[in-house]
């Protein structure tokens, strides 16, 4: 079991020590509240039940996470009776003088912490190291197919090898490990069948490969089995559709080295809140606590949460409150919210879900649930996000997304000063390809130039299929000179793809339009100056890259 890294320690224990000095403070303030019930009216009685029952309900979420169990546990039942007080509607004096006694008892008790509760090990997304392209290993027996394999894998931005024997991949992973591995299931005339040799190559690793497994039964249920159980993240079925098979390595790939998961807390105990930031911050996600509910769309705006944790119990709005505003916005119907609470009463925790919540988790949780919980969701979250925004064949924003994202940077670099580009990209005569060649390939070449766009520009930058074979590019801090010199390196590159179709080789051009913010334009304008230089390069015998001039915006 990994230790707990010294720094994060030493911060826990500060928060530790915190919330015992409030305890020394609180829980005297709880018995003098609990002893003025006597005296006080039914309504003054019933206004201080009520203070004291969440009070005690704030204590019984956060103490057990501090390390006192034992008052965490007190504190509950303290709640629940104080809830049948004021559920009486004849209030027994005998009743209350046993609450108040033991409030009274609770305070005068000292504040020692049974338990220093801290994370042991986190399920930490550690990045991959990378010397530029991405390493698969391909376990093809049928050498025409893994070469195809091979070649289209190459053509997306791969240093993709082919092996037809058991024996060849294990010497090569004598010499490296790839980055991801691709098996077929039967491998005939192979001692074993190739995914016995998966399930052996997993005992093996101390740490798993990314896995996808070729089949020719995808929809029998006992391949699909094996397969699962041998690690697979993706089964296809023979002839391979490639662009669908490249786009599966690509979600693994971001799976494991995606930016960190965001995570928006509302809490209104602010030690607690504290000790989940810190517990999550640590796992590598980021964390925003929300200090205001009033504030939650400027949060939601400006930090984009991938996962909202709710207090249930909150004074002036409630968690179940606040997530039916969030849910009113459809822009944030995506974002899971989980319920923290020390409710334990079913029906209410139900009541809380079915309003707008996604998940429910009673106070106290320990650090690595909280972290298991919060990462599972995120990272569905995540995929899901991706996947209703992003265009299926490439992986790229789609048509509206890019879009919007043209205005975004073009407001920023209006803001700023700065200078930024945008290019649109056409694949030359991508009917002739269709027509000659068929669907299947001019998707791979459609997907050949996504990746290339992708590895080839920066991550700043935003990419989007525009249309069937059209792309748009927008590049912040990039002159329309700058980003010339990038695209054409782009054009160059392209070219000297070979794609494989019907036995046979053939290649593809690509023409491009540049327009820069350097003139006045609202976005909509910045695009058609775009796409005329695009048609311009088309007119001018394609395969080349123009630049929209500042005399045809002001003509």
């Amino acid at each position: 079991m990994d230790k707990v890294p010294y720094v994060l320690q030493q911060h826990l224990q500060q928060l530790g020590q915190q919330f015992s000095e409030r305890l020394r403070q609180e829980l005297p303030q709880l018995g003098q509240q609990a002893g003025q019930l006597l005296q006080a009216d039914e309504a003054e009685r019933e206004r201080l039940l009520l203070l004291l029952r969440d009070q005690l309900h704030r204590l019984a979420g956060s103490a057990g996470t501090f390390g006192f169990a034992q008052l965490g546990q007190q504190a509950r039942e303290l709640e629940q009776q104080a809830e049948r007080c004021l559920e009486r509607l004849q209030r027994q004096q005998q009743g209350l003088r046993d609450f108040i006694g033991a409030l009274q008892a609770l305070g005068e008790q000292p504040a020692v912490a049974n338990v220093a509760q801290v994370p042991a090990e986190h399920a930490r997304k550690q990045p991959r190291s990378e010397d530029g392209s991405r390493h698969i290993y391909i376990l093809e027996g049928e050498v025409t197919v893994g070469e195809n394999m091979r070649q289209t894998l190459n053509n997306f931005g791969y240093r993709a090898e082919h092996f037809n024997s058991i024996a060849g991949l294990d010497a090569a992973l004598q010499q490296r490990l790839p980055d991801a591995l691709i098996i077929d299931a039967k491998l005939p005339g192979e001692a074993c069948c190739g995914l016995d040799y998966a399930n052996q190559l997993r005992a093996r690793l101390e740490e798993p490969l990314p896995l996808l497994v070729l089949t020719d039964q995808q929809d029998d249920f006992a391949t699909q089995l094996q397969a699962v159980r041998a690690g697979a993240m993706g089964l296809f079925s023979k002839p391979v559709d490639i662009p669908q098979l490249e786009s599966r390595l690509e979600r693994c790939f971001s799976q494991q080295s995606g930016e960190p998961y965001r995570v928006l807390i509302a809490d209104d105990d602010q030690d607690l809140a504290s000790r989940y930031s810190l517990v999550l911050r640590d796992a590598g996600m980021l964390v925003e606590v929300l200090r205001d509910p009033a504030q939650i769309f400027t949060h939601l705006r400006d930090f984009n949460p991938e996962v909202v944790l709710l207090d249930v119990n909150m004074p002036d709005c409630t968690g179940p409150e606040l997530a039916q505003i969030i849910r009113c916005n459809d822009d944030w119907l995506r974002i899971p919210i989980i319920y923290l609470s020390a409710e334990t009463d079913f029906g209410k925790q139900m009541s809380a879900l079915i309003k707008a919540g996604d998940d429910f988790v009673s106070k106290p949780i320990s650090d690595n649930a909280l972290v298991a919980t919060v990462f599972s969701r995120a990272q569905r979250a995540r995929l899901l996000s991706d996947a209703l925004a992003r265009d299926s064949l490439t992986g790229l924003l789609k048509h509206a997304d890019i879009k919007e994202q043209v205005a975004i940077e073009l407001e920023r670099a209006l803001r700023s000063g700065d200078r930024a580009s945008v290019a649109m990209l056409d694949i030359d005569h991508f009917k002739r390809v269709n027509d000659e060649h068929g669907h299947a390939a001019g998707d791979n070449v459609i997907r050949a130039l996504a990746n290339l766009l992708r590895q080839r520009l920066r991550r700043i930058d935003s990419l989007g299929r525009y249309g069937g074979e059209e792309f748009l590019a927008v590049l912040p801090d990039c002159t329309p000179q700058q980003a010339r010199v990038i695209v054409d390196e782009i054009r160059e590159r392209f070219a000297e793809l070979r794609f494989i179709a019907d036995g046979g080789e053939f290649s593809c051009t690509l023409s491009a339009g540049i327009a820069g913010t350097d003139v006045d334009s609202d976005a909509e304008q910045l695009r058609e100056r775009a796409d005329k230089a695009l048609y311009a390069a088309k007119h001018s015998g394609r395969n080349q890259v123009q630049v929209a001039s500042r005399e045809e915006h002001r003509g």
